[in-house]
């Protein structure tokens, strides 16, 4: 090969490699996009778990939304105050007060409380119980199954299974509120970190049939309303509810529960 073709060789492959970097670089600048400062510090703030407990797409789908102003700065049930109030700095607003929130399971029907139809050994899921005679094997059609949907679901590793029903450790749970969507029978609610005193029964069952298939179930006596001097207890549906607003922890509506429905930890 000459040297003259070497060199047109050269000149070549130079010139178009210059070609390609000159258009890739006017390109980059055109079609460039924008980034939001505040967006990505405020995605760096966020504690990447991605649970989507602040209904919004994941982590960057907050971070988007709170740079935009359309979710609070303290939005984020993972991070709780702490995050909150370094976003809120981000942003130049004040995060507020933020309670600590966590799941509750609404439910004390342990095996030995809980009555039975029969006996169940199929598939360990919940979601399935509708497709199994009677909706499972449990007498009571609003307790928990036992079969860990929930647990399944968190992604903190925070409810497990225990004696048949659900419980959460309040210290691991991040109040994310996957638990509450994927449970069938609607047992569990976000409780203030700080609440006490819970009924643990959601059955709208009339007494008598409560009484027939578990021991704690709530007959809808309302003697935790009478007691009650705040006006924070109240019945419907035959079922106890308690307005943690109200509530002050004292204790008089779990004395006075004569099916132990009501709980005080």
């Amino acid at each position: 090969m000459s040297v003259t073709a070497i060199i047109i060789a050269t000149i070549v492959v130079g010139g178009t490699g210059l070609f390609i970097g000159v258009f890739l670089g006017i390109a980059g600048k055109k079609f460039a996009v924008e980034v939001d400062e505040k967006e990505v510090a405020i995605r760096d703030a966020l504690p990447g778990n991605n649970c989507g407990g602040c209904g919004f797409p994941g982590c960057d789908g907050l971070a988007a939304a709170i740079a935009k102003g359309e979710a609070a700065v303290n939005a984020c049930p993972v991070g709780g105050a702490p995050v909150g109030k370094i976003i809120a700095a981000i942003m130049g607003e004040d995060a507020g007060e933020t309670e600590r929130q966590v799941a509750y399971v609404k439910c004390q029907g342990t095996c030995e409380k809980a009555k039975e139809q029969y006996t169940y050994t199929g598939v360990q899921d919940c979601e399935m119980m509708p497709f199994v005679p009677g909706g499972g094997p449990k007498t009571c059609d609003f307790g928990c199954l036992g079969y860990g949907s929930c647990v399944k679901a968190c992604p903190f590793d925070a409810i497990h299974i225990i004696d048949g029903i659900a419980v959460v450790d309040k210290e691991a749970c991040k109040a994310c509120g996957k638990c509450i969507s994927k449970c069938p029978k609607h047992l569990i609610e976000l409780v203030p970190y700080t609440q006490k005193v819970t009924v643990a029964c959601s059955s709208a069952a009339k007494g008598k049939a409560v009484m027939q298939s578990c021991d704690v179930g709530c007959i809808g006596c309302k003697k935790c309303v009478k007691v009650c001097e705040h006006g924070a207890v109240t019945v419907e549906n035959n079922v106890a509810h308690i307005d943690y607003s109200k509530c002050t922890n004292c204790g008089q509506c779990v004395e006075a529960c004569p099916r132990n429905a009501i709980e005080l930890k």
